[in-house]
């Protein structure tokens, strides 16, 4: 799918599945699970996740497998300024793809979830969908275990790969709390550091050299 407006791509046209699965899931979501370990030993396995650029849904959409599958349950937050239309979203195989037969259905409900509202997406998991620019978005302190960073790259909306704006998720971090994103561009590396982050420059998936996981080393960032 194609964003003609700012000419860029919403997944790697190298296989958007594989992407999403090697940068949020693997790189993601299994490291925040091995940092709430302590807290499912407690019996409150409850991962919190915050993504920038919800657009075609897909990263939730794996988010909701890897829950089941792991046994968590993940309160998601998402963030997007421009929703897709149905004639958009719906034209999308990744449900069939995914080869599960809950997929239809949690994918329509993600999509059709109202907006600024908590709403079950399945038994381990809630969503809720904000629509505003990152920029306006500010998240309460040290709420998120993790950030999915899947905004349009930076050449094509250099304003949302920022200094602030990773000083305000990060400040929405746990410390030891972490942010993946799939561009590793000097610039984005610059503002992670400049905010206060630990950057790791990881190998990427097929079509993609390196990929970045930033964790939360301190208390509030400056």
């Amino acid at each position: 799918m194609f964003n003609e407006d700012l000419n860029q791509h919403y997944h790697s046209t190298f296989g958007a599945i594989q992407e999403s699965k090697h940068i949020f899931i693997e790189t993601g979501f299994m490291h925040a699970m091995e940092k709430i370990a302590p807290r499912i030993v407690s019996g409150s396995p409850v991962m919190k996740i915050l993504e920038i650029g919800f657009g075609t849904g897909l990263n939730a959409l794996m988010t909701i497998a890897a829950a089941e599958k792991h046994g968590i349950r993940v309160h998601y937050t998402a963030i997007e300024a421009f929703p897709l239309e149905i004639q958009c979203w719906g034209a999308l195989n990744y449900p069939r793809l995914l080869r599960s037969r809950h997929n239809t259905k949690h994918f329509a409900k993600l999509h059709h979830a109202p907006w600024d509202e908590t709403v079950e997406i399945s038994t381990n998991f809630t969503l809720q969908k904000i629509q505003c620019t990152a920029e306006n978005y500010i998240p309460a302190a040290g709420v998120f275990d993790l950030v999915y960073f899947d905004a349009f790259g930076p050449d094509a909306q250099p304003e949302l790969w920022t200094r602030q704006i990773f000083l305000n998720l990060g400040n929405g971090l746990l410390t030891g709390g972490s942010l993946v994103t799939y561009s590793v561009k000097g610039t984005v590396v610059r503002a992670l550091l400049e905010a206060g982050f630990q950057v790791e420059k990881l190998p990427g998936p097929p079509g993609k050299r390196h990929i970045l996981r930033a964790v939360k080393i301190g208390g509030q960032l400056i």
